[in-house]
Order: C-alpha cells, then structure tokens, then sequence
C-alpha cells in the first residue's frame, strides 16, 4: 500500500510540474470552459415543434427559452440562392425580428469574470444588430463588417457574474421589412476567466495574453473581440478593447504564436487597438517592450505598429512574408502618473491574400513594462 501511495505522490507532482505556467508555477484550472448545454443547437426540435424552419413553443429548443420568431436552420445552400454560415457542427438558429433565445447558466461565481463565446453572422443584406445580454450587461454587436470570407465569425464577450445563475441571451433588436431577416447564432460556450496580477517583473497585467476566452478546438478563424470592452468586464483579462472595430484572438493550434498558447492579432488598423492602465510612479523612468509578428495567414506586406505609454511612442515596423516570423519593439518612457496608459494599434491596413475580404494585421505578444535600474 505504501509503494502505491508513494507512485501516486510522484505522478502527482510530476502532473504538477508539467502544468505549470512559465509565470510562477502556479496551475489555472479552468471548471467552468466548454458549450453551454446545446450550445451548439445540435439537439433539434420535435418534429412537431417546427412548422418547416420556424420553431413552435417558448420551450421547444431543447435547454433554450425563445421569444418571437426564431428558425432553426441548417448551414450551407438555401432556397433563393442565399448561403448561411455555420462554422460548428450542421444547424444554427436564426432570430427574426425583436426575438431571442435565452439560457438559465448555473453554478457560478459572484464576482468572478466569466467570457461568453459564440458564433454570429448576418442573413440579409441590411445591417444587423445583435445584442448579447447577461444582466446588467448588455453588448450590441453590428454585424455589418466582416471579417473573414466565410462569414461566420466568432465573438467573444466578457461579463462579472451578479450571482450563482445568470440569464444569457441573445435578441435580434433590428426590425426589418423580411420579419424572418435576422442574424445566425451557433456554438456558445462559457469560460471562467482568472485576472492575472502585475508582478515587479511585468507591471502588464496579461502581458503575455494567455487568459482568453474558450477558443473551440476545431475553428480556424481565431476569436474576435468586440469593441469598447471595459478591463472590468473584457473578454481578455486586464485589456482594454478600446477601438472602433474588434481585435482578435488568436490560438497556438491555428495560427504562428510568437509565444505561448495565445496572442493578439490587429485586424483593421487604426480602429483596432488595445490598451491597458499600469500602476507607476511619478517620474520614475520604465521600458515597455513587445513583440511585432504575423499570424502565418496570409497577411503579407509592410506592418507598422504604434505603441505609445504617456507622452512617448514607438513604431515598429514588420515586414510580413506570411511565414510567422517576428520582430521585437522597446521604448523608454517616464512615468507622468500613478495610473499610466499603454496603447497598441496598427498603422496600416490589410487583406488577406487568399482573397480580398478577410481582414488580418500584425500579432502582437510579449508585452513588458518593468523599472528601469537607477
């Protein structure tokens, strides 16, 4: 018995040893990361429960609650010659106008953060708005730009958890002349978010981005991040989306990472940017330095990214032959504050390659802002 014990001691700390992060060997276990139950609408209605696309009962979408016209659809060719886009498994559900699904989301935390990931894209060629809620919380997300030829993009919205179970949904609050026009939604997972610290090492908090939202292991277009999201409730712990149009995210499994599992990708130049506010002190002098890459996804050219942290800036420029190499910017700047700003975004915009509609930009990881020795 006690050889047994002294194995699974060992495999233990092994186990340990072999998760831990470069950061300080502490190990995040994530409980809460994966779909929600049907999050990928997978578990169709009753066959009486649809009259042809358009699902009958508040309560006839399995693990769902619906309001209004919602269609539950399958991807690809549609009569008429329309195309829908789902990235995730064969069906997705279709909101008309002013309706929405909802879901009870049990067993979490007050107080925690939490990141809602999901699939969306328009049906129709008039501009459509959907509005993810979690109470108090809501995020309108235009769906006019897109952002990859496929058009189902992935989005990513963070949200501080009020209490044990919280409602989220989704509602089509666009009014249009078609009642059935309205956005697709497919494949919505949760994930509980831990806020890294700064360190004397790394006043950036998340330098690295290694905490994110739950990135689906199949999906290939990386995650985009809406913008004006607060660090209070961002979908990427400690930053700031703070631009006109999203950043994305981007995982190890699909993209050239300059290091880690994760990094950021600007993908609409000047209206894509990332910020976050530092603990200084007032005229004390420190560097920030950050790594410029691409993504090997066909964004080739000249990449220029812009970096300022109170009154001073750098540009650091890239030339990207799509091959996933990188470069590395540093700046010295003096503290003017007790709460100082850095701020990234690309100079320059891009288009992938493969065709003239996805946008892509240059990947930025690695961001360090540390004292500098007197």
């Amino acid at each position: 018995m006690e050889s047994i014990n002294v194995v699974l001691l060992l495999l233990c700390i092994i186990f340990f040893f072999s998760s831990s992060s470069s950061s300080g060997g502490v190990v995040v276990v994530h409980d809460l990361d994966g779909l929600l139950p049907n999050g990928n609408f997978e578990i169709s209605p009753k066959p009486s429960k649809l009259n042809k696309t358009v699902i009958v009962g508040r309560h006839s979408l399995p693990n769902w609650t619906i309001h209004g016209l919602v269609e539950y659809v399958s991807g690809g060719p549609q009569p008429g010659g329309m195309f829908f886009a789902v990235p995730h498994g064969i069906h997705a559900v279709r909101l008309g106008n002013e309706a929405s699904i909802s879901q009870n989301v049990s067993n979490l935390k007050p107080g925690s953060l939490y990141a809602i990931t999901f699939s969306a894209s328009r049906t129709c060629a008039q501009d459509e708005v959907l509005r993810v809620s979690v109470p108090p919380l809501n995020a309108d997300l235009p769906l006019q730009t897109l952002y990859d030829s496929f058009g189902g993009d992935t989005y990513a919205v963070g949200f501080k958890a009020t209490q044990a179970t919280v409602p989220v949904i989704f509602h089509n609050i666009g009014m249009q002349e078609d009642p059935t026009c309205g956005p697709l939604v497919d494949a919505v997972a949760i994930k509980e978010l831990f806020p890294p610290l700064p360190t004397r090492a790394n006043l950036v908090k998340n330098g690295g981005f290694e905490e994110g939202p739950h990135v689906f292991p199949n999906h290939t277009t990386g995650i985009l991040l809406p913008p004006k999201q607060e660090d209070a409730v961002s979908p990427l712990p400690g930053w700031i989306i703070e631009s006109l149009k999203a950043v994305k995210f981007l995982d190890k499994a699909h993209f050239a990472i300059p290091f880690g599992q994760y990094a950021v990708e600007l993908v609409a130049g000047r209206e894509s940017a990332i910020a976050q506010v530092i603990r200084t002190v007032p005229d004390k002098s420190y560097n920030l330095s950050f790594v410029v890459g691409d993504a090997k996804n066909g964004c080739h050219g000249t990449m220029l990214v812009e970096a300022f942290a109170g009154n001073s800036t750098v540009k650091v420029p890239y030339t990207s032959s799509g091959k996933g190499g990188y470069t590395v910017g540093t700046m010295k700047f003096k503290a003017t504050a007790a709460r100082m700003r850095i701020t990234f975004f690309s100079s320059y915009y891009h288009m992938s390659v493969h065709d003239s509609v996805t946008l892509c930009g240059p990947v930025v990881d690695q961001v360090r802002v540390y004292p500098v020795s007197s």
